[in-house]
């Protein structure tokens, strides 16, 4: 049985759950909703089951009890794979663990190291929050001393560009690309990017896939940039994206793979 547990932050005009529930409706496959505050994780609700959780509020109460109905059901995105991508600092030590491109990264406590580590990259680099989102408190550097931010300090090396990729990966395979344009250093849609659908071609496809198999995850949302010689290095992956500006049908291949993810529980 298929379980959903809707997105937080849906609406009427933007319902990312209700479009993939239409389409199981389409399928006829038999589903429920199940509200995650209700859940008593010493009294399970429901077990062996497919549990999908398109969002959950990011208020660590909710991961815990996620994380409870993992220990008997199904649950996608798995509850190691949201935290994964919720840490930029876990993503990436995959990313480098398996291989996959990305750009160079400084991890400390230390801002002389953070100093060493921009003055051996140009004389600039990008602090990003550990474990921010939508683009938030993301800004350029050219010394140590202009983050004002508390440590540990997160920062990368600066990869010149004018726009960036946001490609949609199920099952380890990318099924859909957007290309995001901004005049800022992010071009995230949330901080006023725009977005236009593009084509999937073989180096994001592997740049993306390589970096979904890396966190693990069912599917997920990965960020590219292009690089100036060619190919693509990894931003970050999301684990609960959206598909705004998509033209690949992703509500249809989540349902798709929701139902194929179920029958295999049930072998």
């Amino acid at each position: 049985m298929i379980y959903i547990i809707p997105k937080p932050t849906d609406t009427p005009n933007d319902n990312s759950t209700g479009m993939v529930m239409s389409e199981l409706n389409k399928m006829g496959i038999s589903f429920k909703t199940l509200d995650l505050s209700s859940v008593d994780p010493f009294d399970l609700p429901v077990t062996g089951a497919t549990i999908w959780a398109c969002g959950i509020k990011q208020d660590g109460v909710q991961f815990e009890l996620l994380k409870a109905l993992e220990m008997e059901n199904r649950v996608i995105n798995s509850t190691d794979a949201i935290a994964t991508c919720a840490s930029k600092v876990t993503t990436t030590a995959k990313m480098f663990n398996v291989g996959a491109p990305s750009p160079d990264t400084c991890f400390t406590n230390d801002k002389k190291i953070v100093q060493k580590f921009v003055e051996g990259h140009g004389g600039k680099a990008v602090y990003k929050p550990v474990y921010g989102f939508d683009g938030n408190g993301i800004y350029m550097f050219h010394s140590a001393d202009e983050i004002k931010e508390e440590p540990p300090y997160y920062v990368q090396e600066y990869v010149k560009n004018d726009r960036d990729y946001r490609i949609f990966v199920i099952g380890n395979k990318a099924v859909g690309a957007i290309k995001r344009e901004s005049a800022h250093l992010t071009h995230n849609i949330h901080q006023g990017g725009f977005g236009c659908a593009v084509d999937v071609d073989k180096e994001i496809a592997e740049a993306s896939e390589a970096a979904a198999r890396a966190v693990n995850i069912d599917y997920c949302g990965v960020d590219l940039l292009p690089l100036e010689d060619g190919g693509y290095t990894v931003l970050e992956v999301n684990g609960t994206p959206n598909w705004h500006c998509m033209s690949a049908p992703i509500p249809k291949l989540l349902a798709e793979y929701l139902v194929e993810q179920d029958k295999l529980g049930r072998r």
